[in-house]
């Protein structure tokens, strides 16, 4: 009888905490979910005549890019999060663009883009700033 207590006492402790960390991982797939909807929103409302525009800030100069391929991975910078997509430019070339997103309400919008910007993507990592959402 002892040990079927001890066990009553040990399930009663375990399934609320099973239980959350289920809710736990629902809420972090559900997140998920929405900022890559959001992204693949902000891209689809911003295409040109099938392009992306990005401007060069270096150069002035505009490139237009067609949308390749979403990267599965998500990074966290505070409250804000980073995810970033593969095009291609006019000559084939892949070419990596982050986005920067906020929390607005119950749904996320992209604030920042910048292609290739893997060096300040690269900086922020480095100083801790930026980490991968697990």
């Amino acid at each position: 009888m002892r040990i079927y207590l001890n066990f009553l006492a040990v399930l009663a402790f375990s399934v609320p905490t099973v239980m959350a960390a289920h809710a736990d991982e629902r809420a972090g797939v559900a997140e998920r979910t929405m900022l890559q909807a959001a992204v693949q929103q902000h891209i689809e409302r911003n295409l040109i005549d099938g392009n992306y525009l990005q401007l060069d800030t270096v150069t002035g100069q505009i490139h237009t890019l067609v949308p390749f391929k979403p990267h599965p991975v998500i990074l966290r910078m505070g409250d804000y999060f980073v995810l970033c997509s593969d095009f291609r430019n006019d000559k084939g070339k892949t070419v990596n663009v982050d986005f920067y997103v906020a929390k607005r309400g119950q749904s996320y919008t992209v604030f920042h883009s910048a292609a290739d910007g893997d060096a300040l993507l690269k900086r922020l990592m480095k100083e801790g700033r930026v980490k991968r959402l697990h």
